[in-house]
């Protein structure tokens, strides 16, 4: 910033704190100007500035002088203001609380190991989505600039319905579907539109954090059912004696345990859900990467009432910088949805839906989705063996059927918190497990995401983070 700038802001803000008066003489511009090692000129163009904004006066023969208060804060005074607050606590609504509450839902430019659930980017097809961007720009021209379809472009949509049809035994049409940035932007809808305050709704027990964040910021009740091996305890459910609007899972690969929901399970919630009139949101976040058998059908294909929500993402199966998730809702919801979608952001960018639907229907995504699946599940058999390895003296790896990420209960007395702050330093990011229960009771532990990262890299970041642990461990017992 320019000194006589400089100069200005700083008599400003004495005047504004109070600390120079109404009526009092400013010094000579000569004499600051010798004070403060700068030219005549200088000091000249700071008052000159100060004068046009009405916070001196100048009176020819008499000097400059702070101008009187009115002049610039009509009726008062201000009144003069201590040192600022280092952190000052944020005026916040009972909603803005419940969102900034503990930590938000994390996300990194570059992920270190292990963060979860990120893909890997570095061998995506760059050039085959270039080339396909530049073949919508040229058909598409200048429309390809203009304002989208609020529930989304319709070849996308068509793209999306025929996929999860045939690939997740859903009942979809393109009329069904609507596009939106994210499945949390996806939840976020749900919790607004379908609920009122006070309502309450059954979660997982351990959940995800973006879940849990969207239905408290709504000021929902969510009351936590706990997960088994077969995933949500769906006896805890039908026998509850008071009435919820809706329950939301994980189904395929439930988060953080990796658990699939049985499918009994499955159809005893639809029945449920139809005799109370309640809503299933079926959060399908990466069921493309199952490694073991042919992955089950989701909820929203089993259920004949049109109570199910289906929310998927295409940040998990192609790239975070995508911003490309969907919903396909019962046909009573897709106009208010989409209604409400407008007032957040309008509507998700055309070049990037059109792009995406020629990437899905010349067969480009469903290979990628194939190939990667094969590297994750070798990448997944690493990280098993490697932490069974050099990591057994203090957890034990839960070996998942599917999914980007991995976790591992804490067995060597270390705590949860210890062991992420050892990790943190050594450059290792993991998320812990007790935070995603219900009140952080659930077992010490952590994530340990797997998909964005080589073996070779994989292995080097075990072996840091057994050094870190270890010396954690010594620092206990000695």
């Amino acid at each position: 910033m320019p000194r006589h700038a400089r100069i200005q802001r700083a008599i400003r803000q004495l005047i504004l704190d109070g600390a120079l008066g109404p009526g009092k003489p400013l010094p000579a511009s000569r004499a600051l100007a010798v004070s403060l090692g700068v030219s005549r000129d200088t000091v000249e163009s700071a008052y000159a500035q100060l004068h046009a904004e009405g916070f001196i006066e100048r009176r020819v023969g008499s000097g400059s002088f702070v101008a009187e208060m009115t002049d610039f804060t009509p009726g008062r005074r201000r009144p003069r203001r201590g040192p600022p607050a280092l952190n000052p606590a944020p005026d916040l609504s009972a909603r803005g609380a419940a969102i900034f509450h503990g930590e938000g839902v994390r996300g990194t430019a570059v992920p270190r190991p292990f963060t979860q659930g990120v893909p890997e980017t570095r061998t995506f097809p760059l050039q085959l989505w270039e080339r396909l961007q530049r073949q919508v720009l040229k058909e598409a021209g200048t429309q390809a600039l203009l304002q989208s379809d609020p529930q989304g472009a319709e070849p996308l949509r068509r793209a999306i319905a025929d996929y999860v049809n045939l690939e997740r035994g859903a009942r979809a049409t393109p009329g069904r579907v609507l596009v939106l940035t994210s499945s949390q932007q996806a939840m976020a809808l749900c919790a607004t539109m379908l609920f009122d305050p006070g309502d309450r709704i059954f979660i997982e027990d351990p959940v995800y954090a973006g879940a849990r964040k969207a239905f408290d910021a709504a000021g929902l009740a969510c009351v936590p059912v706990p997960v088994d091996r077969q995933g949500i305890a769906v006896e805890r459910i039908i026998g509850d004696p008071h009435p919820a609007k809706a329950v939301s899972l994980t189904p395929s690969h439930q988060f953080p345990t990796g658990a699939t929901l049985a499918l009994d399970r499955r159809l005893a919630l639809i029945d449920w859900a139809a005799q109370h009139h309640a809503w299933i949101i079926e959060d399908d976040y990466d069921s493309e990467f199952h490694y073991a058998g042919k992955p089950t059908a989701c909820v929203q294909g089993l259920d004949p009432h049109d109570r199910t929500i289906y929310i998927g993402t295409f940040t998990k199966s192609l790239f975070p910088g995508l911003r490309i998730g969907y919903a396909v809702l019962p046909p009573q919801l897709v106009t208010p949805m989409t209604v409400a979608r407008t007032l957040l952001d309008g509507h998700t960018a055309s070049i990037t839906q059109l792009t995406l639907a020629r990437f899905m229907e010349g067969g480009h995504f469903g290979a990628h989705v194939r190939a990667m699946r094969g590297v994750y599940a070798e990448r997944l058999g690493v990280l098993a063996r490697l932490a069974g390895t050099h990591l057994s003296a203090f957890v034990e790896p839960r070996v998942p059927t599917g999914g980007l990420q991995m976790p591992c209960v804490l067995t060597g007395g270390l705590s949860e918190r210890a062991a992420l702050d050892a990790a943190h330093r050594a450059g290792i990011d993991l998320m812990g497990l007790s935070t995603l229960h219900a009140a952080g009771t659930g077992q010490a532990g952590f994530l340990m995401g797997f998909a964005a990262y080589t073996p070779a890299e994989i292995e080097a970041a075990v072996r840091t983070l057994a050094r870190a642990l270890q010396s954690i461990a010594f620092e206990k017992h000695r």
